[in-house]
Order: C-alpha cells, then sequence, then structure tokens
C-alpha cells in the first residue's frame, strides 16, 4: 500500500519526534460522543491471533476472524468483517513484509477488529464530505478506504513500532430476545415437516454411551430408554455419506459444538437421515457430557443455525501477485483426508454459500459416459448414492454436465435433472469439475423455490469447482488405487476357494458367501441344466439370515432374469417391483382394506423382505465355454445403488465363478457315469443259502470309486450248488475295474455251462491273455458249495495266487483251507486242480484279498500271521460280526487311509436248529 493523498483526504500532520507521543487519528460516521461510548463500551469476549508475514496467512485470517464471528452467532456481518480483514493483513504482510496481529472484540454496541503491523510509516485517509474508492485497479490505499466505506467507526493508531487499524461493524436491528430473524414467506415456501415435529433429546456421557433418551427419540427410532441407555451411540448411528463411520460420529461427539446429518439405524433395521445438533457441556462436578438433539433431516430448520456465506475471496488473491490456497479457502482447515469426507464437505460448503435447500455432487466414470452420484446433502442420500445419470442428458448446452446450466424452475420442465425428480427441488444451477479440460464430475446446488439461481450464482459455484476439482480428483485416484488393490486381493481369494472343490453345491455356496456381504446385501444364483431348459432358482443368501426364507419366497415367485450373454452387469427391476405389491397387499391387508385387484396374492413375503429387496437389483450371466450356464443376481435393500467399481469387480468374479461352476457340472457328470458303470460291475445282492452264514465287505480305494481291482461274487450254479470267487487284478481303478467286469462274467458264464473250478479258471486265463496289453495279472480264489442235509457244508476250491482261505474251527484253531497255486494271465497253459473242504457246523471259511493281509504302519504289515491272529478271536461271532471284526482290526492297524483295495468275505455254518 503506497503512500501518498487521495481524492478527499487532508495531508497528514508533521510526525512527532520520538520523544513526543504519537498522535490517535479516529474516522467516523457518528459524533465524537459515539466515539468515546464505541471505546467504553464493556467488552464481553475476545479473541487474538498472530499471523507470518507469509501470502497464505492472508486465508488462514480470513478463517480466523469468520470462524470467531459465527461463534459468537453475529453471522450477519460475517461478510464485511471478512472482506477488511483480508485487506487489513494483506497490507501487513504482503506489502509491509511484518507479522499481522489480529484482536476481535466482542462488546454490546457490535464487534472491533483490531489489525496491527509492525511498519507505522503510512498515510491515513481522511474522509471528508464524500467517499470516493478511485479506481478498483489501484493498489494502494484500497484497505483504508473499504474501511471507510464499510465500517460504523474506524481509526489507526501509532506507537514508535507498531501501527493497528481497527473498524468497528455494528449489529442490525433485531426485534428483543432476537438472535436471527428472516423474512416472513408465502406458505409455500416454508420448510417441510410433519405435523407433529420431533426433536429427540439424547445425552451422551464422556464414553460415548447414552444415559438420557427422551418420548420423542423413543418415536422417531422405535427403541424404548432401557433397549439403549448404557449403549454407545456409534452402536446405532450410520454415517450416510462415509464408510465405516461410527469413527467420525464419535469425533463430532468430543467436539464443543457440531451441526451435521447422519443416520440412526431404527429398531426395524432402517437408517432414519437425521439433522443433529451437538452442544457439549459439563456438569456442576465437572463431568463433561455432550447434549445431542436430533430431528429428521428433512426438518433440518428446526435445528440448522442460519445459513454461513463465506465471503468473497476477491481480495484474497493478495496484491503481490502470490495467491492464496484457493482449495482451503473454500473446503476450510483442516481438510478431510479421505474422498467421501471431502465430497460431503464440498456440497455442504457449496450448499451453504448459495443459501440452497440441497446440494450434490456427482464423479465421472472412467469412459465420461455416466456419472455417479456420490456426496448429497438436503435429499434422500440413501437412495441417491451411487445413482448413476448420463452426462449427456438432453439436446443442447442445459442437457449436458459439461457446461455450467441454470434451471430456474424443474415444474416447467420435468425430467430436466432426474437426479432431482420427486425431492421437492424447484430451481438449480450445476456445474462441471474439470482437471486439465476432462471432465472429472458436476457440482449442484438446488432450491424449493423457483427462479432462486442466476448466471452470477453459477459463475461462483463454477469458481468453487475450480478450487476444489484437483484435489477431488487427486482423492478419488486413490481411493481407486485402495479399491483395485483390495479387489485384486479379493479375487485372488476367490480363486483359491473356487478351486478348491468340485461339489456343484458347494461352489454355488461360496459364490454366494463370498459376494454377501463385499459387493452386496442380497444373491440369488441361477443354474441352466442345459440350452432346452429354463433357469432354476439354485442357491439363496441374504446378510441377514431370517430373511433368506422370505426371499427365497419371493425370488420363486417371479419370472427368473432372461439369459442374455451379452458381459456386464444389467438392472433387473422384477424383484423390487414385487417386493413393492407385496409389501402393498401386507399393508391393505393390515389396515382392513382388502386386496387390489391389481395385487397379486401369490407372494407370501413380509415387509421386511419387500424392504430388503427393494432397491437396485443386477444380473451377471454366467458364461463358460461359450455357453449360459447360469445368472448371478446381486442385490441391495431399499432405495440404494451399486457402485461402478463394484460392479466391475463382480463381472470379474461371475467369470472365474462361471468357470468352477461349470468344471463342478463336469466333474458331477463324470463321477455319475463312472459311479454308474462301476456299479453296473458288482454284483447284485447275494442270494440267501440255507444253512450258511455269508457276510461281505468291500472297500475300493481312490476317492470317488465304487469298484476298483477287487471283486467279490457269490451266485447259484444248479440247484443245491452255489459258486463262490473273490479276486485281485493288479492295479487299482477304470483298467482294473475293467478286468474285474470280465472275470466276474466269465466265472458266472462258465460255471453254469458245468465245468469246474479248473476248467472255469483255465478258460477264464486264455480270455485275460487274449486281451493282450490291456491284460493284467489276477490272483482268484474260486470254490463250489454244497449246503448238506446234516447242517455241515463242503467246498471244492482252486486258490489261483491268491491269499489263501483261513478256516476257524470251533475250537478256536485256524488253519489254511487251500494250497497255493499259479495266478493267472501270465502263462497260457495251466495245470490247476481243485480241494475239498468240509465246514462242520460252527466253522467259518473267511477270504480276503491282499489289501487286508498287505495293511502297512510304517515298517510293520499286518500279513498273514496278524489276521490269524484276529480271527482266532473270533470263535463264536456270526459271519457278519467276524467280517466287521477284521475290517476293524485292518482299519486300526494304521492311521492312514487304505492305499488298496480290500475285500472280505465270510462264510459260516452255524448247523442244524432242533425245536
Amino acid at each position: 500500500m503506497t503512500t501518498g493523498l487521495h481524492p478527499g483526504e487532508v495531508p497528514q500532520e508533521p510526525r512527532p519526534t520520538d520523544d513526543q507521543p504519537l498522535p490517535r487519528q479516529e474516522v467516523g460516521r457518528g459524533s465524537s460522543h459515539d466515539e468515546n461510548r464505541t471505546r467504553s463500551s464493556v467488552i464481553t469476549a475476545r479473541a487474538a491471533a498472530s499471523f507470518d508475514p507469509v501470502s497464505r496467512s492472508v486465508a488462514t485470517a480470513r478463517s480466523f476472524v469468520r470462524d470467531t464471528l459465527q461463534g459468537w452467532g453475529f453471522a450477519d456481518i460475517v461478510d464485511d468483517a471478512v472482506v477488511l480483514t483480508s485487506e487489513l493483513v494483506t497490507n501487513a504482510v504482503v506489502h509491509a513484509g511484518t507479522s499481522a496481529d489480529v484482536l476481535c472484540l466482542r462488546s454490546e454496541d457490535g464487534v472491533r477488529i483490531e489489525v496491527a503491523d509492525r511498519y507505522p510509516e503510512r498515510e491515513i485517509p481522511l474522509q471528508s464530505s464524500a467517499i470516493n474508492m478511485g479506481s478498483p485497479d489501484r493498489e494502494g490505499g484500497r484497505g483504508l478506504q473499504l474501511c471507510a466505506a464499510l465500517a460504523g467507526h474506524w481509526g489507526v493508531e501509532y506507537t514508535p513500532t507498531h501501527k493497528q487499524v481497527w473498524f468497528q461493524l455494528d449489529l442490525p436491528d433485531r426485534p428483543v430476545g432476537t438472535r436471527t430473524a428472516g423474512p416472513s414467506l408465502p406458505a409455500d415456501l416454508l420448510p417441510l415437516a410433519d405435523g407433529r415435529v420431533r426433536v429427540a433429546v439424547v445425552q451422551i456421557d464422556r464414553t460415548g454411551a447414552i444415559n438420557a433418551w427422551n418420548e420423542d427419540a423413543e418415536e422417531l427410532f422405535g427403541y424404548a430408554p432401557d433397549q439403549v441407555i448404557g449403549k454407545p451411540l456409534t452402536d446405532l448411528a450410520a454415517w450416510p455419506h462415509t464408510p465405516g463411520t461410527s469413527t467420525g460420529v464419535a469425533e463430532a461427539l468430543q467436539l464443543s459444538r457440531w451441526e451435521g446429518s447422519y443416520g440412526i439405524r431404527d429398531a426395524g433395521g432402517r437408517v432414519t437421515p437425521v439433522y443433529a445438533s451437538h452442544l457439549r457441556v459439563r456438569d456442576t462436578a465437572g463431568e463433561p457430557s455432550t447434549v445431542c438433539l436430533l430431528v429428521r433431516d428433512h426438518e433440518r430448520a428446526v435445528l440448522q443455525t442460519p445459513i454461513r456465506v463465506p465471503s468473497s475471496d476477491s481480495s484474497g488473491s493478495g496484491e503481490g501477485g502470490q495467491a492464496t490456497d484457493p482449495f482451503e479457502v473454500f473446503i476450510g482447515s483442516p481438510a478431510p483426508d479421505d474422498l467421501d469426507g471431502l465430497l460431503q464437505r464440498t456440497v455442504e460448503r457449496a450448499r451453504d454459500m448459495l443459501d440452497g435447500d440441497s446440494a450434490f455432487l456427482l464423479l465421472a466414470t472412467d469412459d465420461e459416459t455416466e456419472l455417479e452420484v456420490r456426496a448429497s446433502t438436503g435429499l434422500p442420500s440413501a437412495r441417491q448414492r451411487f445413482a448413476r445419470v448420463p452426462v449427456e442428458a438432453g439436446p443442447g448446452r442445459y442437457g449436458s454436465a459439461r457446461m455450467p446450466a441454470v434451471h430456474d424452475d424443474l415444474a416447467a420442465v420435468p425430467g430436466a435433472v432426474p437426479l432431482l425428480s420427486g425431492t421437492g427441488m424447484r430451481s438449480v444451477v450445476t456445474v462441471p469439475l474439470k482437471v486439465e479440460g476432462r471432465l472429472t464430475g458436476s457440482l449442484g446446488v438446488a432450491a424449493e423455490a423457483a427462479s432462486r439461481y442466476s448466471n452470477e450464482e453459477a459463475l461462483r459455484l463454477q469458481f468453487a469447482a475450480d478450487r476444489i476439482a484437483l484435489a477431488v480428483e487427486s482423492a478419488r485416484l486413490g481411493e481407486l488405487e485402495r479399491l483395485r488393490r483390495g479387489s485384486l486381493s479379493f479375487l485372488v481369494e476367490a480363486s483359491d476357494l473356487l478351486a478348491g472343490t468340485l461339489d456343484r453345491d458347494q461352489t454355488l455356496a461360496l459364490m454366494a458367501q463370498m459376494t454377501i456381504p463385499t459387493l452386496a446385501t442380497w444373491c440369488a444364483v441361477y443354474t441352466i441344466a442345459d440350452q432346452a431348459s429354463d433357469p432354476y432358482l439354485s442357491y439363496v443368501l441374504h446378510e441377514d439370515e431370517d430373511l433368506i426364507d422370505g426371499l427365497k419366497a419371493l425370488l420363486s415367485k417371479i419370472a427368473p432374469p432372461e439369459p442374455i450373454p451379452t458381459p456386464g452387469a444389467r438392472v433387473w427391476t422384477a424383484p423390487a417391483e414385487a417386493a413393492h405389491r407385496a409389501a402393498l397387499r401386507t399393508s391393505m391387508r393390515s389396515l382392513g382394506l382388502g386386496e387390489p385387484a391389481t395385487v397379486s396374492s401369490g407372494i407370501g413375503t413380509t415387509l421386511a423382505t419387500a424392504s430388503a429387496v427393494g432397491g437396485e437389483t443386477v444380473v451377471l450371466p454366467l458364461v463358460a465355454r461359450n455357453r449360459v450356464i447360469g445368472m448371478l443376481t446381486l442385490g441391495k435393500p431399499t432405495d440404494e445403488h451399486f457402485r461402478q467399481e463394484i460392479l466391475e469387480l463382480a463381472e470379474d468374479l461371475s467369470r472365474r465363478a462361471a468357470l468352477a461352476l461349470d468344471n463342478a457340472r463336469l466333474y458331477s457328470e463324470r463321477v455319475a457315469i463312472s459311479q454308474s458303470l462301476q456299479r453296473s460291475l458288482l454284483p447284485p445282492e447275494l442270494p440267501d443259502i440255507e444253512g450258511v452264514e455269508v457276510e461281505v465287505i468291500y472297500r475300493a480305494a481312490g476317492e470317488g470309486n465304487e469298484v476298483g481291482g477287487d471283486f467279490y461274487d457269490l451266485f447259484p450254479i444248479r440247484d443245491g450248488a452255489y459258486g463262490f470267487a473273490i479276486g485281485d487284478v493288479c492295479g487299482t481303478g477304470p483298467e482294473a475295474a475293467a478286468v474285474t467286469g470280465l472275470a466276474r462274467h466269465a466265472l458266472r458264464l462258465l460255471a453254469r455251462e458245468g465245468y469246474g473250478g479248473p476248467a472255469v479258471l483255465e478258460r477264464l486265463n486264455s480270455a485275460i491273455i487274449d486281451e493282450g496289453a490291456r491284460s493284467r495279472f489276477l490272483t482268484l480264489l474260486y470254490g463250489e458249495l454244497w449246503p448238506q442235509e446234516d447242517g455241515s457244508a463242503v467246498l471244492k476250491v482252486v486258490c489261483a495266487g491268491h491269499p489263501l482261505p483261513l478256516r476257524l474251527r470251533q475250537d478256536g484253531t485256524v488253519e489254511p483251507a487251500a494250497e497255493p497255486q499259479p495266478l493267472l494271465g501270465v502263462m497260457e497253459d495251466l495245470e490247476l486242480y481243485e480241494q475239498t473242504v468240509t465246514l462242520d457246523p460252527g466253522d467259518v471259511l473267511l477270504c480276503v484279498t491282499d489289501g487286508v493281509t498287505e495293511r502297512r504302519e510304517g515298517t510293520r504289515m499286518l500279513g498273514d500271521d496278524g489276521l490269524t491272529e484276529v480271527l482266532t478271536t473270533c470263535t463264536g461271532l456270526t459271519a457278519g460280526a467276524v467280517a466287521a471284526r477284521v475290517m476293524r482290526a485292518v482299519e486300526r492297524f494304521a492311521s492312514d487311509a487304505p492305499s488298496d483295495d480290500m475285500a472280505i468275505l465270510a462264510m459260516r455254518v452255524p448247523g442244524l436248529h432242533k425245536d
């Protein structure tokens, strides 16, 4: 600020010497009596701060004065005070290059603000008959000229080291006892409220727990006092704009005073948006607590303090060419360190700046074709959050989010701003957020009255949008990076889980469990068996288990989504519409009004279920090997939307899940075929043999195998004669099972043709050798059984390389019942013979495969001796008990699962029963 005379000024008096007192000059509009009264007014509050000689101190000083005056309740004079302070501090820290001391004094008459610097050589423009501000482009004398123009009283005081400029702003006349007052408004412009406005009074102790809960709180949220007393408020609070927000509520409760919006989850599970006013108090013992006044968010006018309009920042650029931080000027300090907090602060400041009823901020998608609602205030945020609107909504500049737009009356052009449909907003101004020429978002402010905004407000809002665009984009990119890292981790874990099972039902369950609650509130999986089949509802999951049955009932009554192979998520409105109809039917029934003719009575669901599926529902196709095998359906509760990043993550998951589900389907089909073929190799039900007990236990090695290389059979040959066999093909699996089928069917055919045991095995040996490269070695015990009238049984057996059968007598002795002979499938010419064994009443014949005798635990093996020892303990047991005891001994011999097939055939002659 340069020295010199300006029009309307008088020359300065000569400056006194150091031993003379410096004069004090005061200029004002009042008389000397008024000046003396100003100086002698009682000071009721004061606030002081010092600012370093740097350009950013100007913005900090403005914030200090604004916050101080707003805290004192002097919002009416904030604008003038901030403008004057900005000019005077600029003079000190920018032009004079000294630090500045700012002192705010509150008195009965108004507010006095003093700005002192350490460069006292200045001239004073004295007001004469008129005020001539001179050219607005001049840099000299503007600060004092503004004081002369805006302040009721002002003046300058000198000391040898300081110059102090002060000004006083008088408060406007108000009715007695009134802090603020507004104009009279027509009834249709008054804020909307319910018939009875309820103000919940909740008191929170120093630990954050509720210790008072009034009747209006009970009515608003449905909790009786005994249900909430002692619980933290953060258990009920749901910050509607910032995820993980209990921390934000807890911080707000620690501030001396706070106002803002959040949600309270009521007894029915719904989030009720509220406007809150917090006041931190202490009792006579010094114990602090917080009193919270809560009203429904649309009734915020009951509690909200007068709109705080930030002063124009035209003077804040500094006359020395160094601009203040425009971001901090608009957002305030400290700025939120997270994207959602920054966006919420932005819409609240924008709403207050233009004195609007609501504000909203949308962020552009990567391709700049759609905008996604990320923050709002004064609107039903739960319904609007993550809703998407096109960038180009219509023809002309007002239909594009790339240009500023002002709508005087939305009632005259319905649908011009789809986001505001049904909200009661009439006028709106929107401006784009751009970074390096690229559209990154859109900021809007709306009012319930028509024609509230003009191009001037659009310019102010655009200036604010330019201030925060870069910070918003930077925070958005940071959030995207965190989301992408989390998405990669999520997909890796999902892939591992899906790859860990080939069970179809388990795969369906994993698909649903991975999406809830990470991606959606509820999930349903439809599967398609083949191209000719309709989608089938296979799995339903909700984060609230109590709602699963109702959700399943609802979805089962509506047609499934169309199986369209087009990739990506598409909106499916049927569940929400069905939920709405069901809710309407239930409500009308509860009111005794009957059911409308248009409402289906087949959907048996509750209001809670209807609310749970009333939000956005999307369908993602499950495509594997160029075929739609199902659909993954994700849903949100009432009025909620999916964000684009979540849909992209769900699409990635659906591709992986589709392949896993198809692999599980193929595996299940192959297992079913394999098991069907294997079952065909097992003998049918064993025949009942009069006078002989028979028991068989069979265990095939390998998961999913029902038949391996071991086999058994028992079949009638002719009247009174039965054939039995137990064998072991070299190896396991399907190849061994093929030889098993050949041997079992050949034995039956040859035995029934009248061949004896040696002839049967010799011909079977030839058949195996004829298989060539597919042939396998085979050990086989074959015999024929004739029950006798005296209660005994005669057996003729041939043991071709098989473990010898063991005979248990009634006295407990065990002995082999046959001699070893060559195995089958090795030599072409075999000379086999059969041996005759007679089982007396009470005797047991035990036949096993080598999977029993070769059971191992480390270097130990059960062996023939071990089997014999087990069998000696089976005297007097039935055939079934003998077989079970042997199998139990084999299983207990080693801790590992058996690696070889096992078969046990036990036959016992109980003897004749006498009457």
